[in-house]
């Protein structure tokens, strides 16, 4: 997707007709104490990216953004702008270093010494010359390489260089095909996202939870089990993802993910009839990869 808009990503001004400056922003999400690495060790419960366990968060900052463009129009009068939220092909990352916001670590993260990773982005783009903002310089990652021993998938190729196609966050929100099978068992309970290289990282002792009511856990996702989750319906997926980064997999690869999060599950009675409800969905994406759980416990597979 970046790669396909060339120029733009790096020419603000070829994206935005006009644009001479980029504010850019960063809002913290993490939700207070949601037992992240507890719950990565409990195999029957479902690991959502804390990111992910409140509601949706490219409205709420939009709204920020519109309502900041407001307050300098208030100041010096009427100009052009446009805001951004992971919703085109910008460069956030690197426009948050320029700005002096973090550094991109090792984990591709922007990190912020007084803050951590736990935040999102967003930018402004402005028709005013601003001032311009320092950099950020240096980098203050060290020797350190906790994020990148600690992927599950081994998606990173060296320090600063992921590879999306192992990384668990790519696997199962963006891929719309099948879970590649070598990676499903390195998947473990993780059904959304995954967040194992910020928990890991020394920097997020400083991460500073959200005073956003929006960004706190819904439906008790930071404590549901696997098996409870597989079998929801369609209806009551789209009642209790209303509003919620979830709704961008869909009811068909919540299953998928599901599913391979029950196959990594122990082989316990509910978690085995959960995956038999399955057995005849319509969608052949996520019989198969029921079939695969269900071969993961030993059970007969058609």
């Amino acid at each position: 997707y970046m790669a396909a808009h060339g120029r733009k990503r790096s020419h603000p001004d070829e994206l935005v007709p006009g644009t001479l400056r980029v504010v850019s922003l960063r809002m913290d999400y993490l939700p207070g104490d949601t037992e992240m690495a507890q719950r990565l060790t409990e195999p029957e419960k479902a690991y959502v990216s804390r990111y992910a366990l409140g509601r949706d968060y490219h409205k709420l900052i939009r709204k920020r953004l519109q309502q900041l463009a407001e307050r300098i129009q208030q100041a010096i009068g009427p100009f052009g702008f446009r805001a951004f939220v992971d919703s085109a092909p910008v460069l956030e990352k690197a426009i948050a270093e320029q700005a002096g916001l973090g550094w991109i670590g090792k984990n591709t993260l922007v990190l912020n010494r007084k803050a951590g990773s736990f935040f999102f982005l967003g930018e402004l783009f402005v028709d005013i010359p601003l001032p311009v903002d320092a950099p950020h310089a240096t980098e203050h990652c060290g020797r350190c390489t906790a994020c990148l021993d600690i992927c599950p998938t081994a998606a990173f190729v060296g320090p600063y260089v992921l590879d999306a196609r192992r990384c668990i966050s790519y696997l199962t929100i963006e891929l719309k095909t099948a879970i590649p099978e070598e990676l499903r068992p390195l998947i473990g309970n993780r059904v959304f996202g995954c967040d194992d290289c910020q928990i890991v990282c020394p920097w997020n002792r400083f991460a500073r939870p959200t005073d956003q009511s929006d960004f706190q856990p819904r439906h008790n996702l930071d404590n549901a089990g696997l098996a409870e989750l597989f079998l929801w319906d369609e209806d009551k997926f789209l009642s209790r993802t209303e509003g919620s980064p979830l709704r961008r997999a869909g009811y068909e690869r919540w299953l998928r993910n599901l599913a391979v999060g029950l196959g990594n599950a122990p082989s316990t009675i509910p978690v085995i009839e959960a995956l038999q409800a399955r057995r005849d969905y319509p969608s052949e994406l996520v019989r198969e990869h029921v079939e695969w759980a269900l071969q993961r416990h030993g059970v007969a597979t058609f």
